[in-house]
């Protein structure tokens, strides 16, 4: 994560806020951006295939 976004989430912030709150919503941006990546290198399947591996379960 860059500095810029983790700064930008805490200027979003209320004055007063719980720690666990930021902390969250950081790893929640964090995994976001992770989901965004894999989706731009073709890191996926598509819903078809998904469905058919929850079958063979």
């Amino acid at each position: 994560m860059e500095k810029k976004k983790a700064l930008e989430a805490i200027q979003e912030m209320p004055e007063n806020f719980d720690l666990e709150v930021l902390i969250e919503r950081l790893i929640f941006i964090e995994k976001v951006e992770k989901g965004l990546e894999q989706v731009n290198e073709g890191k996926v399947i598509s819903h078809e295939e998904l469905k058919n591996l929850a079958q063979k379960w």
